[in-house]
């Protein structure tokens, strides 16, 4: 391949919103297995959160497709590859990025400490509500002429 068209292709993977409008391939090799990436991401997209049980499931997947896409950058950037394939790995490297993406939105669930963390911040939000009606607000002044 010629030095501009690896730049070309290294300027389109590295493009801010490279992703936009593109699909996440349906079937991918990762590490060298053959995975059903986008079905594998919209049956955990569907969940809108990630419980705990699944978040190990997840997260090794994010690190393998993370890994992946270096492989597929390197193997362009070391202009290992023809014009043709360039733009295969180009473009498998941005399907990529955009199942990266759509699975970094998700929050992993962890209802316990969530409803705690609500708990602790509903009973600060009462306590200074009630300094503040008691006129004890941190020594900002007292209420009335007592």
């Amino acid at each position: 391949m010629k030095e501009f068209e690896r730049k070309q292709l290294l300027e389109r993977v590295n493009r801010e919103g490279a992703t936009v409008g593109t699909q996440i391939p349906d079937r991918i090799e990762v590490q060298g297995e053959e995975i059903d990436l986008r079905e594998f991401v919209f049956e955990i997209k569907r969940r809108d959160t990630i419980p705990s049980r699944e978040r190990e499931r997840v997260d090794q997947a994010k690190r393998n497709l993370r890994r992946e896409r270096l492989e597929r950058l390197q193997r362009i950037e070391d202009n290992e590859v023809s014009y043709d394939e360039g733009r295969r790995l180009a473009e498998d490297i941005v399907g990529i990025d955009r199942a990266l993406n759509a699975l970094e939105q998700l929050r992993p669930v962890d209802l316990e400490q969530q409803e705690h963390r609500q708990n602790a911040a509903d009973q600060k939000r009462w306590m200074n509500f009630l300094k503040k009606a008691l006129g004890r607000d941190g020594g900002k002044g007292k209420r009335g002429g007592r």
